[in-house]
């Protein structure tokens, strides 16, 4: 049953892709359906005995590499955390493939779409199930390969091309981060096998590498690799980039990519290695620092951006900031609760966005929009309720962890525990729910309330999806509601044992009991800070106070946030033009056009141009020619190594016959 868990998706990518022909539109799409439907239900059948009744499960196949002490088998491990990450993934990717019947209805590449999400979900699960960490990236490199095919799908446009090559290219700087976090690991534990890694860490705790006379703590260089790997995958500050421009693929891949899968991939990576991270605390600052400001200046970049999915994109790496300095301060539980939940929300504004844009003919520029409460009032409805969702709005989905989150940075500053850490995650975290607040609401302002500022053909020919598409966005719609109160006291409640051994957290670093005796005026300092960010929001978009704040300094300062704060310009000016530079420049013109070819044939035919002509008649274009000369160097070789005279002897009598 568990295998058949991973298995589904793979099949139904299979017949999808290489039968589709044949199949035709509607027989790839219910096989694709019927295959994630399926591994669903088993998802929540694994869910009830894994994580209800406390049966671990590791499954073991076959063995796989074997080369002295390194040994990996294909095996699958199923706990806690495990299950949880199925139950997301499948329930988000059932949804989406239901939702892409309708929406993707007249792409004539139909079949290739949904063996593609098929496909990624399947790496996906590949990836969390692992019980190594070889096996663990191969699911880490398919889902690369898989978004790089997702956002590449309307492979004509250039955009897209640019996005996916732009998406390949940034996670392999992460990826080269999780390699040699691999080999590190390998050499310091002699396994990639998490039971192996997880059992001995407290062992080397003081363990150091020598680096030219510098001791280096060893599980800190790995903490610090896996981060790098976490940095690429989850959108993290500096290798952020790729994730806004992600949105050039379909809307429903934009959903899987954003809501359940692959961002999630870095934040599962680091609460997975929770029992090695709790050991260096080096690293959990590392992840407190960056989550924090990522958090912030996500949020910050998605307030003056126009485009509808790129404003959700930006909310989707400001919350990833929000689950990796979660795990910082050592909450991995609080951090995979704000996953799960951020997954229903995300997921339920990315396709309301879908939605919007299905009904306004492609049209994605929040400032030709407005009015659609009119036309869409169901898609107004459920967009509202993930955005509420998202700002934390009280006893929505949202409000269970990201608001307790903040709770807890707000326990470190009391406490004066990491105190730069501390001030970085509690004051930064706070602005991002103003900022948070401010573009949900800018975004329904703009959408769904303001006057309309599109063509009348437009916006009468605008309505409600048809029912395959509303049934996901309801049922999203109802999981942004309840899945937080409902999951609250199961993952995160006082004395729950759900997590078991799936997550370590040291007796050191926990502070988790002291939230419930957290001042009352500082826990409503979130909502306070939202309901400002709303406030502010409704008066932009609903008088003209904003005419009054147009000065040189706040234009600069719009300008600035809006064009990213230049992230792409810096990378291409200080490292993408050097390199090229370096590559035509030195590589190529000076190397390979002209030392190298000095030296090499080019370079001897001018300097011994009788020696070169005779050469030249050696090249006859006759095959048994080449064969004899092959056959020459061969024996010459053998004699120059082996200096054996009866090679020499055996080797001629073989040239003869020839």
């Amino acid at each position: 049953m568990y295998l058949l868990i991973l298995w589904l998706p793979l099949l139904g990518s299979i017949f999808s892709g290489l039968l589709g022909r044949f199949l035709g539109h509607k027989g790839s799409s219910v096989i694709s359906v019927i295959c994630v439907f399926l591994s669903m239900f088993l998802s929540f059948v694994a869910f009830y005995e894994v994580g209800f009744m406390g049966l671990n499960y590791c499954i073991m196949l076959s063995p796989w590499i074997e080369v002295g002490i390194f040994k990996i088998s294909w095996s699958f491990l199923f706990d806690s955390l495990t299950v949880t990450m199925l139950v997301v993934i499948t329930v988000i990717s059932s949804l989406v493939h239901l939702y892409s019947l309708e929406y993707m209805q007249n792409d004539p590449h139909l079949p290739r779409f949904m063996s593609f999400l098929e496909i990624f979900t399947f790496f996906m699960l590949v990836l969390v199930t692992a019980d190594n960490l070889v096996q663990m990236f191969v699911g880490w490199e398919g889902v690369g390969l898989a978004s790089y095919l997702l956002i590449n799908f309307w492979f004509t446009r250039l955009a897209a091309n640019q996005s996916a090559i732009k998406a390949l290219v940034v996670n392999r700087i992460g990826d080269f981060g999780l390699s040699l976090g691999i080999l590190t690991v390998f050499y310091i534990f002699q396994s990639v096998d998490y039971f192996i890694i997880f059992s001995l860490s407290p062992l080397f705790s003081n363990y150091c590498l020598n680096f030219g006379g510098i001791n280096i703590s060893g599980l800190t260089l790995i903490g610090v690799f896996l981060f790098i790997g976490a940095v690429g995958k989850s959108a993290q500050l500096g290798l952020h980039t790729w994730l806004p421009d992600a949105m050039e693929g379909p809307t429903p891949v934009s959903a899987l990519i954003h809501a359940a899968t692959m961002v999630t991939a870095g934040v599962f990576l680091l609460i997975r290695f929770s029992p090695l991270l709790e050991f260096s605390s080096t690293v959990l600052n590392i992840l407190v620092l960056f989550g924090s400001l990522t958090a912030f200046f996500a949020g910050m970049s998605g307030i003056f951006q126009n485009d509808l999915k790129r404003v959700i994109a930006y909310s989707t790496c400001s919350q990833l900031g929000y689950m990796v300095f979660a795990c910082g301060i050592s909450c991995y539980n609080v951090s995979m609760f704000h996953l799960a939940n951020h997954a229903f929300f995300k997921a339920l504004l990315f396709l309301s966005a879908g939605s919007v844009i299905h009904a306004l003919a492609n049209e994605q520029d929040m400032r030709r929009m407005g009015s659609l409460i009119k036309f869409l009032p169901l898609t107004y409805s459920l967009m509202l309720i993930g955005s509420l969702a998202l700002a934390g709005f009280p006893f929505l989905t949202g409000f269970y962890s990201k608001d307790f989150i903040l709770e807890l940075t707000q326990v470190m500053l009391n406490k004066n525990i990491h105190s730069i850490e501390g001030s970085f995650a509690c004051w930064l975290g706070n602005l991002s729910v103003f900022f948070t607040a401010f573009y949900s609401f800018r975004l329904i302002y703009l959408t769904f309330v303001n006057s309309v500022n599109t063509t009348r053909e437009t916006i009468m020919k605008s309505h409600e999806s048809s029912l395959l598409m509303l049934i996901p966005l309801i049922v999203l719609g109802f999981g942004s509601i309840f899945i937080g109160y409902l999951g609250k006291d199961l993952f995160i409640g006082l004395g729950t044992d759900f997590w078991k051994s799936s997550i370590i957290i040291l007796p050191s670093n926990s502070y988790f009991i002291e939230v419930e005796w957290l001042s009352v005026n500082l826990k409503w300092l979130p909502f306070v800070l939202s309901a400002l960010g709303v406030g502010l929001a409704t008066i932009i978009n609903t008088t003209k106070a904003h005419i009054y704040l147009y000065n040189t300094f706040y234009r600069n300062i719009c300008f600035l946030i809006n064009k990213k704060w230049y992230w792409d310009v810096l990378y291409n000016r200080f490292f993408v033009y050097p390199i090229l530079n370096f590559g035509y420049l030195v590589s190529f013109k000076n190397l390979d056009r002209g030392f190298i070819e000095l030296l090499g044939p080019y370079g001897f035919s001018k300097i011994v141009p009788t020696w070169s002509y005779i050469f030249s008649q050696l090249q006859t274009g006759m095959v048994n020619h080449y064969l004899f000369f092959i056959v020459l160097g061969v024996c010459l070789f053998f004699l120059i190594l082996f200096n054996q005279i009866q090679l020499l002897i055996f080797y001629s009598v073989l040239i003869f016959f020839i």
